[in-house]
């Protein structure tokens, strides 16, 4: 457990809480939020790391020292692909790449719900992004991803939704991934809904953690 209010586990002044491969990673905004949260920690721990969506509960279901989560985001699944696991897909729509910054992508985030435009990350890539195009040319599904540490890859993807279930989204997150690969980097996965989960275990990626962000006040 770290004290860190400009943690990148989270927004800003939250508390954010990663469990990967049995080991767990909170960081909480201020020094007085530690042994309240763990002792909440302490109650959800299980044989493989740390239950979330128990401390998601057991925050939230009641307070605790007057302390309760006001607000939550996740639980999100973390999955991992390394370059013997990754399966390529090499069929279905066409996929180009766009330089970073295209106005084209641009048009993708404002054609969709702010939410979906906010859960896919896209905005914030730093690699090129490649995307499918709809027969009137306009760009309807987009994948870049973000480095962190140079050491993973952080995957956006986003599909407009007038064209979901069509294989789109994993042809062009597919590129992408081949890219992150290429540059000796791990992608990494991060998905809340099922269909997200699915593209991704497509592709090869393993599921190996989880992670939640709490809002958490006094």
């Amino acid at each position: 457990m770290v004290v860190s209010s400009g943690s990148g586990l989270c927004p800003p002044g939250w508390t954010g809480i990663v469990v990967l491969d049995g080991g767990a990673l909170v960081t909480v905004p201020d020094a007085g939020l530690v042994e309240p949260l763990r002792d909440a920690l302490r109650g959800a721990l299980v044989e493989d790391g740390v239950d979330l969506p128990r401390v998601t509960e057991r925050l939230s279901g009641r307070l605790q020292e007057g302390l309760g989560a006001r607000e939550v985001l996740g639980p999100a699944t973390l999955a991992y692909v390394d370059a013997d696991a990754f399966v390529p897909c090499h069929v279905g729509a066409d996929v180009e790449p766009l330089t970073l910054g295209d106005p084209e992508v641009g048009g993708l985030l404002a054609a969709v719900s702010e939410q979906d435009a906010d859960e896919s990350g896209l905005a914030e890539v730093g690699s090129a992004v490649w995307v499918v195009r709809a027969e009137g040319g306009e760009v309807v599904a987009a994948a870049g991803y973000r480095t962190w540490l140079d050491t993973a890859a952080h995957l956006s993807v986003l599909t407009a939704e007038g064209f979901r279930g069509r294989g789109l989204a994993r042809a062009v997150a597919s590129a992408a991934v081949a890219d992150a690969l290429d540059a000796g980097l791990l992608p990494q996965w991060r998905a809340r809904p099922e269909a997200s989960r699915r593209v991704a275990r497509a592709l090869g990626f393993r599921e190996l953690g989880s992670q939640v962000s709490l809002r958490v006040e006094r």
